[in-house]
């Protein structure tokens, strides 16, 4: 129970932080809107169940880092549980013999959590804190040339000092506040605030603890009790001004992530720029209030954590790109300029100049690895490829080598640029239908730019040609009328170019109206079924695989199934990953007997080949290794007789790895293994 200079003194301090915190989220909110387009409310509201599971079971960081994440997942439910201790703790104080939640059995599980919880908390931030300190794995730092904030280096470990003592403090004195409050003899207040035993089974470590103060007098107990209240409370006090600054604001801005982040039907899916809206000045992000304002909500959210960065296929082959900085970068640029921000006014360097160099721009895949993995749903690719956008749109600058796709695609409607007269050179000597001569096809082969063109690519073409004439599917192509996605443009940020191969694929593909595509192009994939509807085209897309498996349940098409030898498969990223389809190619190469091993990395966690976000086009930007050599080296190691891939842009990439490894390790197409095992 407080006195009376204790309540006024706990009252006007509790005040004061109200208005520290009041200007602090006035800030943060002028700083949000400060991004164009506004949160739909109503997502929040059909997505709160699921958000409520995933974050209160703190369920994606457990992807990675099982011990770290378990650590962690003690102090954060404990942290969560003391909003409903401290609420207890200041009303106790405050009402006269007052018990929160009463006496009975709903009092005793409310004590036991908190005594449970509290353990957990302690030392759960120790062994986070001894992590960080002494341990200080690589995983928690980045590489010295990649690009920071001046701050940001040492402010993530003092704000991680900060926030580790801070919550020691306040909960070990609480902690202790209990074990002080069942150290008082029962009956000392005469039937007042304490009528709890000396060891209350409720509280078994408190209880274990109060031990420790036997031979103190009750008025050393309650001093201590006091004492331990106002460091339990008042560091709270302390801290909530300096929470909204810190990282640890993640605790609010991670729920508000996964509960309004627009709806995409894919984590690559762009919206639309609209090129017709001369109002318009500005296309792509060239400095932080040009973002969308989700992607400042990132920065807020963002727990500085590094498991993008662990992911990233660029940082792991020694480029200067780390998705991590880039929004550490946003955040303490936001710290050190929120007041200019939240006025209005300009931010005073471009993103460019201070979250992300130019070189780094150009070495993102695209991949969305680092979306994939991130605990709180941020969307550091994103940011990428706005960047993009406006290097090209506005500023006119990309690397040199990409203008020659460029030019392919404006020219001959290809980035390789290859005569479109030639669309249909790939299939000499097969019977592949046209739509011309297959006006009314059961499925549209939308063939894509690399196998009708590329020469590696061009054999698994010829052999999905070969499983849909053994399956007597009813299809056709569209061929010399066929032209490029505009992923290649889209990805590399030209998406003037991108506009202009969307609408007219749009509009073509409206006219044949086809019941279904397939492709063996994750690319043209995710173009076609997840940005073309943006410009009028709805169409239901599958990939080549699982076509080969609808045919091979249909009993459409007969496999030998003899036993290949053991292969491994890579994920397409843009595929897997950005899609969903993992299981399809891996039933299609044990359809055709085949016996399978996995990389380290698959699934959702797959690594890259390089080639995308336009990579394909242009030379790797200077690191330690390709990208391509990391993820075959990782493929021998399997001791897999073959690599499987579903994806033409992969095919290439890994072959040339191959090559350059001169391994006898066979990279092929899953449409190539499936046809070898066609039923003669």
């Amino acid at each position: 129970m407080l006195t009376w200079p204790e309540k006024v003194l706990f009252v006007l301090a509790f005040l004061g932080a109200l208005v520290l915190v009041y200007r602090a989220v006035e800030r943060i909110v002028r700083i949000i809107g400060r991004g164009h387009s506004r949160p739909d409310w109503q997502l929040g509201l059909k997505r709160l169940g699921g958000v409520i599971v995933k974050v209160g079971a703190l369920l994606p960081t457990f992807k990675t880092r099982f011990w770290a994440s378990f650590f962690h997942a003690l102090i954060a439910w404990g942290f969560l549980f003391y909003l409903l201790v401290n609420l207890g703790d200041v009303l106790e104080g405050f009402i006269p013999g007052y018990h929160f939640l009463g006496t009975g059995a709903l009092a005793g599980v409310y004590r036991l959590l908190a005594d449970l919880l509290s353990v957990g908390v302690l030392l759960g931030m120790s062994v986070m804190l001894i992590r960080r300190f002494v341990l200080r794995p690589a995983e928690l730092n980045s590489r010295e040339e990649i690009h920071f904030h001046p701050k940001a280096r040492f402010g993530i470990r003092r704000d991680s000092l900060i926030v580790g003592a801070f919550i020691l403090v306040h909960v070990g004195a609480r902690f202790l506040g209990a074990s002080f409050k069942l150290a008082i003899p029962a009956g000392f207040f005469s039937g007042g605030v304490n009528a709890l035993p000396h060891v209350d089974p409720w509280q078994p470590f408190a209880s274990l603890v109060s031990s420790l103060w036997d031979g103190w007098s009750p008025s050393a107990l309650i001093v201590a009790e006091h004492l331990t209240f106002w460091l339990a409370l008042g560091t709270i006090l302390l801290f909530l001004p300096y929470f909204l600054y810190s990282k640890h604001i993640h605790l609010f801005f991670t729920p508000v992530n996964f509960l309004l982040k627009p709806e995409r039907r894919s984590m690559g899916e762009l919206e639309r720029l609209n090129f017709d809206d001369e109002s318009i000045e500005q296309f792509g992000a060239t400095r932080l209030e040009d973002l969308g304002w989700e992607q400042l909500t990132d920065a807020f959210a963002c727990i500085m954590c590094y498991r993008c960065q662990q992911v990233c296929p660029a940082y792991t082959t020694g480029k200067v790109l780390s998705p991590a900085a880039l929004e550490i970068n946003k955040r303490y640029f936001i710290n050190y300029e929120g007041a200019r921000l939240a006025s209005g006014a300009a931010s005073s360097q471009t993103l460019i100049e201070f979250a992300i160099p130019e070189e780094a721009v150009w070495g993102c895949t695209a991949c969305g690895a680092c979306i994939e993995i991130c605990p709180v749903n941020n969307e550091p690719m994103r940011d990428i490829l706005d960047v993009r956008r406006a290097l090209v749109l506005m500023d006119n600058s990309f690397p040199e080598q990409l203008q020659t796709a460029f030019k392919g695609m404006e020219r001959n409607l290809n980035p390789w640029n290859v005569p479109q007269a030639e669309r249909l050179k790939w299939a000499e000597g097969l019977p592949v239908p046209t739509i011309e001569q297959q006006p009314e096809p059961e499925i549209l082969w939308w063939v894509g730019c690399a196998p009708a063109t590329d020469e590696r690519a061009k054999k698994s073409a010829r052999a999905f040609a070969e499983i849909l004439n053994a399956a007597g599917v009813k299809y056709a192509v569209l061929g010399k009328n066929e032209q490029c996605t505009g992923d290649p443009a889209r990805r590399a940020g030209n998406e003037f170019l991108f506009n202009e191969l969307a609408s007219a694929n749009v509009e073509l593909l409206n006219e044949v109206a086809p019941p279904r595509i397939v492709t063996t192009c994750p690319h043209c994939l995710h173009t076609i079924k997840n940005e073309y509807p943006a410009f009028g085209g709805n169409y239901a897309v599958i990939h080549h695989t699982q076509l080969i498996n609808e045919l091979v349940a249909a009993g459409q098409l007969k496999l030998s199934a003899e036993g290949l030898q053991k292969l491994t498969f890579h994920d397409p990223c843009y595929l897997g990953r950005q899609n969903g389809v993992f299981e399809a190619p891996r039933r299609a190469l044990l359809n055709a007997g085949a016996q399978l091993i996995e990389m380290k990395w698959h699934g959702p966690q797959s690594f890259c080949c390089g080639a995308g976000g336009a990579q394909m086009w242009k030379e790797e930007q200077p690191g330690s290794e390709r990208m391509n050599a990391n993820r075959f080296r990782e493929a021998l190691d399997t001791g897999a007789a073959a690599l499987a891939v579903g994806c033409p842009f992969c095919l290439t990439m890994l072959n040339d790895a191959r090559a350059d490894a001169n391994s006898a390790l066979q990279v092929k197409d899953v449409a190539e293994i499936v046809a070898e095992a066609l039923e003669k």
